[in-house]
């Protein structure tokens, strides 16, 4: 026995070496007010689903939490990228005056997804973006979104409960061969789905290679030109059969 504590280090530095070869995962933090005990308080924070889902695919999870200074900075420390659900998305940011139901509450949150995104497909480097997170990636390539759904399509079946996904499912059919097949797994995907807008003009540079089969909504788009660049209109993070984020977790180890 080291008595010295050379054999607790030796460990500590043997758990640490094995922990950094498990690629890292930026997850983007959603800003919101909060309850917990009796504070009610603004709070950076994301649902346990994607880091769980990140953690069963074998990768570390790292909450990003918005930087107006260098925004950038922080993907000097991940391998991959997943860009969360949440609010709406500021009309502003594609040109529009905001629709009645539309609440797009935290600005700050906006510029540091649509700096991160830009940076990330820079450096090429993985990237999901999942629900409000695809909205913004199609936004960040010059696109527009679609404000309130049942306004366009006539239903309520992209949000029919609001708060759950229960009874939020339908199938979306992927291109052969899309990333967002392979992703998936499968051509014809039965989804979790929680929101009122969607895309409308798709952004530079991005390719639609996912709808829905009963309004024919985009449900995925992707980047061809980049290593691994994806957006889902839905939620794999809250379906453990899903394979789309440890598909991103398995490109960011093949990067690192």
């Amino acid at each position: 026995m080291d008595e010295g504590g050379g054999a607790p280090r030796r460990r500590a530095c043997g758990s640490y070496a094995a922990a950094m070869r498990r690629p890292v995962i930026g997850i983007t933090a959603a800003l919101e007010p909060v309850r917990f005990g009796p504070w009610h308080e603004l709070a950076a924070f994301t649902p346990l689903a994607y880091v769980s889902a990140v953690q069963r695919a074998g990768g570390l999870a790292v909450l990003l939490v918005p930087d107006g200074a260098a925004p950038e900075a922080v993907l000097d420390v991940v391998d991959g990228l997943l860009v969360t659900g949440g609010a709406d998305l500021d009309p502003a940011t594609y040109g529009q005056d905001p629709h009645p139901e539309t609440a797009a509450a935290f600005p700050g949150r906006d510029r540091f997804e649509l700096a991160l995104i830009r940076a990330a497909t820079e450096r090429d480097l993985p990237l999901l973006a999942v629900c409000r997170g695809m909205q913004v990636l199609n936004v960040a390539r010059g696109g527009s979104l679609l404000q309130h759904l049942p306004e366009v399509v006539g239903h309520e079946e992209h949000r029919r409960t609001a708060g759950t996904f229960a009874g939020n499912d339908h199938e979306v059919v992927l291109s052969a061969g899309s990333l967002a097949a392979r992703a998936a797994g499968e051509e014809r995907h039965r989804t979790l789905s929680h929101h009122h807008q969607g895309i409308d003009r798709v952004g530079e540079g991005l390719v639609v290679t996912g709808r829905a089969t009963r309004d024919d909504l985009v449900e995925a788009v992707e980047d061809p030109t980049r290593r691994w660049v994806l957006g889902v209109q839905w939620h794999p993070e809250a379906d453990e059969r899903s394979g789309v984020i440890a598909a991103l977790v398995d490109e960011a180890h093949r990067v690192r």
